[in-house]
Parts: C-alpha cells; structure tokens; sequence
C-alpha cells in the first residue's frame, strides 16, 4: 500500500512538472506575440517612425575668377659658377688662408705652395739671363766695330756678315732668357693660389704640409651663390598645360617654393631653355636665376618652382576637400533650390595653392558644399550655410 502511494505521489509530481512548463512556454508564446505586434505597430504608423535629421554643411557661393596658367616642379639650386680651385704648380701645401665655407672675394689667396723652389728657378733664370745680355752687347760692339773696317777694306764683307749674324742670333737667344725669366716669375705667384671669383668656399680637401701637383690635385670649390641658380624640367604634358614650350619670351614669371612650403621673397628669371626634348626623360631643360644677397639659398637645395605664363578667365576655384573622384571621374556637392545635395561632375584643371580650378561644369552663383562631404548621400537634405556663420534652424519638413 505504501509503494502504491508513492508511486501515485511520483506520478503527481511529474504532472505538476508538465503543467509548468506548458504554462511558462504559453507566456512566452503570448509575450513574443505582443512584442511583435509592438514593432508592427511602429512600422506601419508614420507618426512613430521620425525623418533623419538634415545635416548642416558649409558651402562656398560660385563667383567666377581669374587664376595664372601655371605649372610647378621638383627643383634643385646651384651655384651660378662653381669654380674647382686647382694649383697650377706642384710643391709642398704650406698654409691654408682661408675659412672652410665662409665668403671668398675675386683675387683673394686661398693657399700658399712653398716658393723657394721656384724662387731658385727664378734666381737661375735671371743669371742665364744677364749672361745671354752680356753676350748680346759684345755680339753688337763686334758687328759695329768690323763695319767701319770694311770701309777701308781691311777686312772682307765675309767676316762682317759673320759678326752681324753672332749680334742677331745673341739678341734672340736674350729674348729666349727673357721668357724664361717671365716663366720663372709666372710659376713663382703661382704658389699663391687665389680665387677667380667671389662665392663661398668649399671644404679643404687636403692637409697643410701635403704634396700637390699642378693642375690635377683638388684644393676646394668656390660656388657664386648670389645670384643663384634653380635647374629643373618640365614633361610635354606640363608644358601643353602653360600652352606651348617655354622660351623666356613667353614665361611671366618664375616663383620658388622652399621646403616648408614658404614662397622665396624674390622672383626669378628664366635664363636657360632647351631647344630639344630630352629623348631619354621627355622632358625640356630648364634653368632660372634668382637673387640671393642674404645668402639664404645654398647650393644643392631641393625647392619647387612654379612657372607663370599667363591668366585664364571665367574659371571656378573650389577647395581640393570638396572634388571627389568616382569612375567616371571628378564630382562635387552642390546644394540645390530644395537644400538637397546633387552630385555634379566637374572638369579640373591645375591646383592654385590649397584649391582646384574647376574648368567645367559649374556656373556662377551655385553652392558647392564644402565639409561634411563623405556624410553626404545624393538627394541628401542639408542645411547650408556660409563659412564662418552658424547653421539656420532646420525647417519643419526636416525634423
């Protein structure tokens, strides 16, 4: 009776058990059911659901300009004349008299080659010399003194030819001495090694007390740095842009950018223009001078230069952040009547500073936005507004 019971008791359990869960899986059922018809609800009414917000933009009203037809490139300074100082002499490097890249003027003495070699040279020289002018004087005291025997034919016309030819081949030979006294002084102010012109001097490639040889050992450099030199080149493509090859007819004007961007105070001048196309690198050869009197520009410095030709007209400039690129080319944003923003496709051309000049596609009095831009979808609406002004409070039709 007690295992029936218990049995019996077991079996309650279990059903309890059952209901349970019945129930609480109904409740789910029913909740599930009321949240989605919660959702349905917020879908079908339209006064629930609310309209994306209209997104403030700036945007910059069209006024058409005038812009310089330019072109710029990598650029390298130089020294208007680079002269390698050289001793025309060999001998023993003395002294160096300058400072290592300081201001060098024409003529200054940059070197000193020991002279007492070549004040030997000049000694000997002088004697061969005096010595040749002896002989000289004597040749023509000789030729005078037989002249006036052949008068009374005491002696032949021979012998006083003979004379006459000793005086002229003893004059000759006095000439001989004399270049080589001009020589020996030559080479002796030649130990004195001077610049040609004034620039900066280089770094002293030997040592003082080392041996030279004449023309071949480098002393240093002296670059001429005011005026200074800018090479560069342009491509064909850069060159159709300024409208033709470059001549110095035709450029304008030469501006130099230095490194950080900063425009060089002074404007250059183009003074070398190739004639040919260089066949390997397609491009034009080109040379301009600037003036440098604080000595600001030194030789080797990487700079842009910017070549001007001339002015276009009728153009739109707009920001670089506001031209997009799709596949079918370059775009911007314009905001129309409605505020909405359009896609228009644009034709640029080169940069002027921080904006593109837009060639095509836009007209005077249209609002090209130019912020917020990869926020924007075409149709978008937005609330435009001028740079530098607060955005107007969005309409009714845009809340």
């Amino acid at each position: 009776m007690k295992v029936k019971n218990g049995m019996q008791h077991q079996r309650e359990i279990r059903t309890q058990v059952t209901y349970s869960r019945r129930v609480a899986k109904s409740a789910t059922i029913v909740l599930l059911a009321a949240l989605a018809l919660i959702a349905c609800g917020k879908k079908e009414d339209p006064a629930l659901q609310g309209a994306m917000p209209a997104m403030p933009v700036t945007v910059l009203e069209l006024k058409a300009t005038s812009v310089p037809i330019s072109a710029e490139s990598v650029a390298q300074t130089e020294g208007a004349k680079e002269v390698e100082i050289r001793p025309r002499v060999g001998g023993i490097l003395l002294k160096k008299l300058f400072n290592e890249g300081e201001p060098i003027k024409a003529g200054q003495a940059m070197f000193q080659i020991d002279p007492v070699p070549f004040q030997i040279a000049l000694a000997n020289a002088k004697a061969q010399f005096s010595q040749q002018k002896a002989r000289a004087e004597q040749a023509q005291r000789e030729a005078k003194r037989l002249q006036g025997l052949i008068a009374t034919q005491s002696i032949s016309q021979r012998e006083a030819d003979n004379a006459n030819s000793d005086f002229a081949l003893a004059s000759a030979g006095l000439l001989q001495y004399e270049a080589s006294v001009l020589n020996a002084e030559l080479n002796l102010s030649y130990t004195t090694v001077i610049s040609p012109i004034s620039g900066i001097a280089g770094r002293f490639e030997f040592s003082e007390g080392a041996l030279v040889n004449a023309n071949t050992s480098l002393l240093t450099k002296v670059s001429q740095i005011s005026p200074i030199w800018v090479r560069f080149s342009l491509s064909d493509s850069e060159a159709a842009q300024l409208g033709a090859r470059l001549t110095q007819a035709n450029v304008k004007e030469v501006a130099l950018i230095l490194a950080g961007g900063e425009e060089y105070a002074h404007k250059g001048q183009l003074n070398f223009a190739a004639s040919t196309i260089d066949p390997q690198l397609g491009t034009q050869q080109l040379r301009a001078t600037f003036e440098n009197a604080d000595k600001r520009l030194l030789p080797g410095q990487f700079v842009r230069i910017r070549v001007t030709t001339g002015h276009q007209d009728g153009v739109f400039v707009v920001p670089q952040t506001s031209v997009l690129t799709n596949d079918q080319g370059k775009f911007v944003f314009v905001v129309n009547e409605k505020n909405e923003a359009t896609v228009r496709p644009v034709v640029v051309g080169n940069w002027v500073g921080q904006d593109w000049v837009v060639l095509s596609g836009l007209k005077a009095g249209e609002k090209v936005v130019t912020d917020n831009i990869i926020k924007l979808r075409p149709g978008a609406v937005v609330i435009p507004h001028a740079k530098g002004q607060a955005p107007a409070v969005a309409s009714k039709s845009a809340k």
